[in-house]
């Protein structure tokens, strides 16, 4: 069976794609394939929002407090799926928060603003701000398309518009040599957009 729902530290995740639009240098899917035994790569890569529905339904009675899109790929490459998923989660399970986390990248997929389709069925969203400026960032994250930082950072600001919880995260720790991340001035750039900030500390050998 494929992992599309698995668990980490009493919370829920949801594994919808191992697309993405980075290719980012601290990612711990360049290190091994599962978190905490649950194997994140999927044989199939059409994955429905019924199929996520299913595995729900089979693990709900251990799902509490939150689910989080967040596996190893970016989430909204399948921004569809999720608001299906999204929306029966808040039909049949009420009382469950609802996060993405995601490299911002979402409307680019898209090619259009899914930031008001999101809002209607999420309660918070993380975003991965990576670096302070776009050459660090194209460093960091490796993006497979130019101008990536930018289109990152409206997609924060769209998301703050709509009256979202939003947080930009930053990994600290990593290779700091070679990616000197100020975290100082990336906070700032979280503060002033009107949004949370977030470390978070590389580990090594991942969860």
């Amino acid at each position: 069976m494929q992992n599309l729902v698995y668990f980490l530290y009493g919370k829920t995740y949801i594994n919808i794609t191992n697309a993405c639009t980075n290719s980012c240098a601290f990612c711990l899917r360049n290190e091994k394939d599962d978190v905490k035994g649950a194997y994140m790569w999927l044989e199939n890569k059409n994955v429905s929002a019924e199929d996520v529905i299913k595995q729900i339904e089979e693990k709900k009675a251990d799902i509490k407090d939150e689910i989080v899109f967040c596996g190893y790929g970016e989430p909204l490459v399948k921004y569809n799926e999720v608001i299906k998923v999204a929306k029966y989660i808040k039909k049949n399970l009420p009382n469950i928060k609802i996060r993405i986390n995601t490299n911002g990248h979402g409307n680019y997929i898209a090619k259009k603003n899914i930031v008001p389709d999101l809002a209607s069925v999420i309660d918070s969203i993380s975003i991965s701000l990576n670096a302070q400026n776009e050459k660090l960032y194209n460093n960091i994250s490796k993006p497979s398309f130019d101008g990536a930082y930018n289109a990152m950072l409206d997609f924060a600001a769209e998301c703050i518009k709509n009256n979202k919880d939003t947080t930009l995260s930053i990994v600290s720790g990593y290779k700091t040599d070679l990616y000197p991340i100020d975290i100082e001035a990336c906070e700032k750039i979280a503060i002033e957009m009107g949004a949370k900030f977030r470390v978070r500390e590389w580990i090594e050998n991942g969860y």
